[in-house]
């Protein structure tokens, strides 16, 4: 049966510091979702799998073949849906064999399924397309669904996949989990994608004790989790108490030791009682005293001892927690105005056509679409990096705009650094003070952005600008979800919740929108022309 087996696998960053440690780990032919928080190794251990990386210590063994399918598909200019299934040499020999220039050896060794199944495999994840599309023709949702269809394609003993949700519309998000649902072969998914975490066979939580498995999906995960932490929580407390009553009970036997010894004294003060017996009375002292120091020692050490083992069992989580500043906007102000607006990148070839939108006071809006729709054009838009053919673009309010890459990011400076650039005048103090609140404690507020995983630079984003003495009035966002572990993006949908400016949010995922109170949904329809 094909195995990936983890031997004490460690790997650490070049300047030392320790990202995966010890692991041991066993993968079967079934479907394995890989949780935890961000920065805690997820894609590293992925990386280590492909090769890519190698291990600090310990082995990886695999028996059996592995495909990769990245958070970001790589296109280069020439590059077509046929290379991502590494179907390009067959294809061209059948186009030679069809033009009636090949030869009887080429013919020979021509594959007259290839095409079809190719296609076939595409349409699988809604993707009804020939495979010598361009890839720079597809956006980058499609892109993901091609390149997860050209992985599966290879039919390897194992799939590992990185966020392969992360780009997709709801649409793909559902493709992707029904061609998963009818995988049989082995599958390694990093993912917060809840949904799809249903879906598992299994669940892998790295943390900072190390791997824990769990069998089932995302809700009986959350389940046995839950009963776990509350198990462990109560041996914590008890042994706690434990503690304390030894401390207690130490403390009284020297009290009543104290008093026998004082009374002793008195009487031998007095006189009239023989030396032999006053002695006997002071060895006997001793010793209870000794025989009480060494209980009281004995029953303090199995108390700490139990209260070590149950601190083990837990790891200390800082939870991200967001509290923002008022950032006074009226309820009538007037965010943004879109007018009629037509837009694309090529000329005749409208991605957006004849939008108008208007956003009032803190209104809490949606914005949501098929892959190709437009949605990343529209934030363009209003960013201001794309200017419209038509139309008019008006925001009358500060804004900060969270694209998928948080390019609001100098990545070559510190967070601190970018903290103070955006927010001029402040100082050392206060930029440490609100990089704090978002756990960029000290050394941490010193990280060169450029270093910091998906959810981490997110995190710093956000530290710069909500952490601001004013937060801006509208916030944009593009997919906020992508890069976040799921208890920072529980942390951000309360923080967010908590904003009193307005939202326009680009996400597919609808339990993120319930939880920051989107009031209203504008759906782009994908135009014609742009279709592939």
């Amino acid at each position: 049966m094909p195995s990936i087996t983890l031997s004490q696998l460690s790997w650490s960053t070049p300047d030392g510091r320790a990202v995966l440690s010890d692991l041991d780990l066993q993968f079967q032919p079934e479907r394995t979702g890989i949780v935890g928080r961000n920065g805690v190794g997820k894609s590293t251990l992925l990386r280590l799998l492909t090769g890519e990386l190698a291990p600090s210590a310990g082995h990886v063994s695999i028996d059996g073949t592995t495909a990769m399918l990245r958070q970001t598909v790589q296109v280069e200019a020439d590059d077509s849906i046929a290379d991502l299934f590494g179907a390009t040499a067959g294809l061209a020999l059948l186009r030679k064999a069809e033009a009636g220039e090949a030869g009887i050896d080429e013919i020979a060794d021509a594959d007259w399924t290839l095409e079809a199944r190719v296609e076939a495999a595409l349409a699988g994840v809604g993707l009804p397309v020939s495979p010598e599309t361009p890839l720079t023709m597809l956006s980058g949702g499609q892109r993901t669904r091609a390149a997860l269809a050209g992985a599966m394609f290879a039919a390897p003993d194992f799939l590992l996949l990185d966020e392969p949700t992360n780009n997709l519309d709801r649409e793909g998000r559902e493709a992707v989990r029904g061609l998963l649902r009818g995988w049989r072969g082995g599958a390694i998914i990093v993912s917060h994608d809840r949904e799809l975490l249903e879906e598992m066979d299994a669940i892998v939580e790295l943390t900072g004790l190390g791997p824990v498995r769990y069998g089932g999906g995302w809700s009986e995960y959350r389940a046995r989790k839950g009963i776990e932490q509350a198990a462990v929580e109560a041996e914590l407390a008890g042994a706690e108490k434990r503690i304390d009553a030894a401390q207690r009970q130490a403390q009284a036997a020297i009290e009543r030791q104290d008093r026998r010894d004082s009374r002793g004294n008195r009487q031998a003060a007095r006189g009239g009682m023989p030396k032999i017996l006053l002695g006997a009375m002071k060895r006997r002292a001793e010793e209870t005293r000794a025989a009480d120091s060494r209980l009281a020692e004995r029953q303090r050490s199995d108390a700490e001892e139990q209260l070590s083992s149950a601190r083990a069992k837990i790891e200390i989580v800082d939870p991200l927690s967001i509290g923002l500043p008022s950032t006074g906007l009226p309820a009538s102000r007037t965010i943004l105005a879109l007018d009629h607006i037509t837009a694309g990148y090529t000329e005749g070839q409208p991605v957006i056509r004849n939008l108008s939108l208007t956003i009032t006071g803190p209104e809490r809006i949606a914005l949501i679409g098929p892959n190709g729709s437009g949605k990343s054009t529209l934030l363009a838009l209003i960013a201001g990096t794309l200017k419209p053919w038509e139309g008019h673009v008006r925001v009358l309010v500060p804004f900060a705009l969270f694209d998928q890459r948080v390019s609001l990011l100098d990545p070559t400076l510190s967070i601190a650094d970018n903290f103070v650039a955006r927010n001029p005048g402040t100082t050392n103090n206060a930029c440490r003070a609100a990089l704090a609140r978002f756990r960029f404690r000290a050394a941490a507020a010193d990280r060169i952005v450029g270093t910091l995983s998906g959810g981490q630079m997110l995190r710093a984003g956000l530290a710069c600008v909500l952490g601001a003495p004013q937060p801006p009035q509208l916030l944009i966002l593009d997919e906020p979800g992508n890069h976040l572990d799921i208890e920072s993006l529980t942390a951000v949908e309360t923080g967010l919740a908590a904003y009193d400016g307005a939202l326009l949010v680009v996400s597919h995922d609808a339990a993120f929108l319930d939880a920051i109170g989107i009031v209203k949904t504008i759906e782009l329809p994908r135009i014609a022309s742009d279709e592939v």
